[in-house]
């Protein structure tokens, strides 16, 4: 079992959650909650988990920080005469 493992480690290309997070422009506990969730397929290796670069394809890329606000127009209006 331990060379089956140590085989396909060797001979796959494989992200750390640090380095698919910087791909996808997200936390890296955020790459966290998505293999927790089962969004993201990943394998653990003792405490860290590996994920295949190809499995990132499906997941959109986000900006970093936080969304824009909305604009004061963008919304009904609040509380005015009709």
């Amino acid at each position: 079992m331990f060379f089956v493992v140590t085989y396909w480690l060797m001979s796959t290309e494989l992200l750390s959650t640090a380095e698919a997070a910087e791909r996808l422009g997200l936390s890296v506990r955020a790459i966290q909650k998505m293999i927790e969730g089962g969004r993201l397929p990943a394998r653990k290796v003792g405490r860290d988990y590996v994920i295949d670069p190809s499995a990132l394809e499906n997941i959109p890329k986000q900006a970093a920080g936080r969304p824009a606000k909305a604009s004061k127009n963008s919304g009904a209006k609040k509380g005015g005469k009709k």
